[in-house]
């Protein structure tokens, strides 16, 4: 059995993380999904109910390995 996980920049604050690039949160930029940080969702969510918007749920396999 093989597993991946991408290591990439968060869209929002920059900071690297690694991620399940099949289920991490991501808006898409250009046609292209950029990945979203659980912190920089976590800071987001109470805005999006703020303004009347879902909160975004977070897989629980977001920022775990995926398998291939």
């Amino acid at each position: 059995m093989a597993y991946m996980m991408i290591m990439g920049p968060c869209y929002c604050c920059k900071q690297l993380m690694s991620y399940n690039p099949n289920t991490v949160p991501s808006i898409p930029i250009d046609g292209v999904r950029q990945a979203i940080c659980r912190t920089c969702i976590e800071v987001a969510n109470p805005k999006r109910i703020e303004n009347g918007l879902p909160p975004v749920v977070i897989d629980p396999t977001a920022y775990e390995p995926a398998e291939c």
